[in-house]
C-alpha cells in the first residue's frame, strides 16, 4: 500500500538530503545510518562512473557506519567536458551527492541502498583550481582512480607514457590542468611546497598491476614537468596495486522504475549491480586509510595472483563472449549464456587455455572460480550489454588476453579460441552483426592510422594495427593459420560454423 502522503498520480520527491531527513514510511531502501553532516572528506575519487559507485564507494559507505571514520568521506571529481558530463555534475549537485545502488539477484529479488559516502562532486573542466585546492588540502589522504583500462596513456608497443597525447601536452605546456596526471602532479607539488605528506594514489581500474601502472604514468609526467618533484613523489607517495571485481551494467528503464518504487523517490543517478563484489589490495598507504577490511575488502601480498586469475578468466571470458555473441545477434550477456555453443566456448577457454597455465592465490580453486563466473554471467537480472563489454576492445583485448595468447603459442597449444576472438573483433569493427544489423562501435584507442591499415579483404591486416602488432601474432604461423581458417569459415558459412570449429579444431573445413 502507498503512504497517505502520496498517491499513484503524485510525483515522487527527488532523492536529496531533504528526502533523507524525512523519508516516506513505506520506503524499502536501506538508508545511511550515520550523521552525514558530520562526514568530512578524506578521499578524492577521479572518474565517478558506475563501477566506482557500486564498488569502492560502497566499501567506504560501510566504513562510515563504523566509529572513527567520520573523516573518510569521498569527493567525486569528473574530468569529462561534454553535455553528459555537465548533466552528471548538475544531477549530483541537485541530489547532494546521493544516489542509489540496487543489487539484483538471479532469483529476481533486489535490495536498494542509498549511498551517502560522496559528500561533494567537482567538475574539473569547470573549475580546475577548486580541484587542485581540494587535492592539495591536508584532509585528502587518498586519491583513487577509475579512468578505464585504456586511460593511463601508455603506449602499447613501447610501454612508455605518451607525452605527446594532446591533453597531456596541453597540461605540461602550462594550462590549468585537466587530466588526472596534471591534477595529481600539480596537487602533489602544492603539498610538497606546503610541507604536507604525499597522498596515496589508489588505482581501482581493471588492469593488472594497476598501482604500478598509475605510478609509471604519474612519475613519467612528473619527471617531464619537474624532476625534483618527481623524486619527492617517488620517495613519499604510495601506489598500491589492487584487484577489483563486480559487474555493474547500465540501468534499464524497467529497473529505473523498480528502483524508484523501492526508494519512494526519483533518483536521476541510479546504479545497479550483481550481489557479488571483491576488492583485494596491497596494504601500502602513505597517509592512512579507512578500515576497508572491516567493510569486506581483502589485504593480501598476492594481489598479482588475484589480478591474473580475474583478468585471464573473468575479464578475458567477457571479451571472448562479447564479439561472437554479437555476431550471433545477441545483445545481453544472459541471452548469450543460454546458447550452448557460447557456453562451451567459455568452458573450453577457461579449462584448456587458461587454468593449466595459471598460478593461483593460496586457497583458491580455479574450477570453483570458473563455475562462479558462468553463474554470474547467466544472471538474468544483471543483463549486462554485450556492446558495453565490447567497447574499447583495442585497449582491453591486449590487457586481458596477451599473456594467454603468448603462453599458448610458446607451449605449442591450440590457439583457436584466441584466434576466434580476433576474427570476431575484426567483424565488430565493421559495425555489423552476423544478421546485418548495425553495431555502435566505440574504439577510442583504435586510431585513424589503424583504420586506414585495415583491408576488408585481408584479415591479417588487423594483426598489423598498433594495438595488436605488439603481440607478435602476425609472426606466428600457428596463430595466423588458425585465425585465417576461422575468418574464412565465418565469411563462407557464418559464425556458428566457426564457433564449432574453434571448439573442435580441424573438424570443419573452410
Amino acid at each position: 500500500m502507498q503512504s497517505a502522503s502520496r498517491t499513484a498520480a503524485a510525483p515522487l520527491p527527488a532523492l536529496s538530503a531533504a528526502f533523507l531527513a524525512a523519508p516516506p514510511r513505506d520506503t524499502r531502501a536501506i538508508l545511511p545510518g550515520y550523521d552525514r553532516g558530520r562526514i568530512t572528506p578524506g578521499i578524492a575519487h577521479i572518474g565517478v562512473g558506475n563501477f566506482h559507485r557500486v564498488h569502492q564507494a560502497l566499501y567506504v559507505e560501510r566504513c562510515l557506519h563504523r566509529a572513527g571514520h567520520d573523516d573518510w568521506g569521498i569527493v567525486g571529481i569528473g574530468l569529462g567536458d561534454g553535455p553528459s558530463a555537465h548533466a552528471k555534475a548538475e544531477a549530483y549537485r541537485r541530489q547532494d551527492g546521493l544516489y542509489s545502488v540496487t543489487e539484483f539477484s538471479a532469483d529476481g529479488s533486489a535490495a536498494t541502498r542509498v549511498v551517502g559516502a560522496m559528500i561533494a562532486y567537482l567538475h574539473a573542466p569547470g573549475d580546475p583550481a577548486a580541484v587542485l585546492n581540494l587535492l592539495a588540502s591536508p584532509a585528502i589522504r587518498i586519491v583513487s582512480l577509475t579512468i578505464t583500462e585504456g586511460g593511463y596513456n601508455i603506449d602499447e608497443a613501447s610501454g612508455a607514457f605518451r607525452l605527446d597525447e594532446p591533453e597531456v601536452a596541453a597540461d605540461l605546456a602550462g594550462r590549468p590542468p585537466r587530466t588526472a596526471f596534471g591534477l595529481i602532479v600539480g596537487a602533489l607539488a602544492l603539498r610538497r611546497a606546503a610541507g604536507l605528506p604525499a597522498f596515496t594514489v589508489l588505482s581501482c581500474d581493471n588492469l593488472r598491476s594497476n598501482g604500478d601502472t598509475a605510478r609509471h604514468a604519474i612519475l613519467s609526467y612528473a619527471y617531464t614537468a619537474d624532476p625534483a618533484l618527481a623524486d619527492w613523489i617517488d620517495a613519499h607517495a604510495a601506489f598500491p596495486n589492487s584487484m577489483v571485481d563486480r559487474i555493474a551494467p547500465g540501468v534499464s528503464e524497467q529497473q529505473r522504475k523498480r528502483v524508484a518504487a523501492a526508494l519512494g523517490a526519483a533518483d536521476a543517478l541510479p546504479a545497479v549491480a550483481e550481489p557479488f563484489s571483491q576488492w583485494v589490495l596491497e596494504d601500502r598507504f602513505s597517509a592512512g586509510r579507512p578500515d576497508l577490511a572491516a567493510a569486506g575488502a581483502v589485504f593480501s601480498d598476492e594481489v598479482h595472483a588475484y589480478e591474473a586469475l580475474k583478468g585471464r578468466m573473468l575479464n578475458a571470458s567477457h571479451m571472448l563472449l562479447a564479439y561472437p555473441a554479437l555476431q550471433c545477434g545477441y545483445r545481453t550477456v544472459p541471452e548469450a549464456m543460454h546458447d550452448p555453443l557460447l557456453q562451451r566456448l567459455l568452458k573450453r577457454f577457461m579449462e584448456q587455455d587458461v587454468i593449466p597455465h595459471l598460478a593461483l592465490p593460496r586457497g583458491v580453486s580455479a574450477y570453483a572460480y570458473k563455475e562462479s563466473i558462468l553463474k554470474r554471467f547467466a544472471n538474468p537480472a544483471v543483463a549486462d550489454q554485450l556492446l558495453r563489454i565490447a567497447h574499447d576492445g583495442a585497449a582491453k583485448i591486449p590487457v586481458f588476453h596477451a599473456q594467454t595468447m603468448a603462453t599458448l603459442l610458446a607451449r605449442g597449444a591450440d590457439p583457436s579460441r584466441s584466434a576466434l576472438l580476433l576474427a570476431c573483433f575484426r567483424l565488430y569493427l565493421m559495425g555489423r552483426d552476423g544478421n546485418g544489423a548495425a553495431l555502435a562501435v566505440q574504439e577510442p584507442h583504435f586510431g585513424d592510422a589503424d583504420r586506414a591499415l585495415l583491408d576488408p579483404a585481408d584479415p591479417l591486416t588487423l594483426l598489423e594495427t598498433a594495438p595488436f602488432a605488439a603481440l607478435g601474432l602476425r609472426q606466428s604461423p600457428a596463430f595466423t593459420d588458425a585465425y585465417l581458417r576461422l575468418a574464412a569459415l565465418i565469411d563462407a558459412h557464418g559464425i556458428r560454423i566457426a564457433l564449432a570449429a574453434a571448439l573442435a579444431p580441424g573438424q570443419v573445413a573452410a
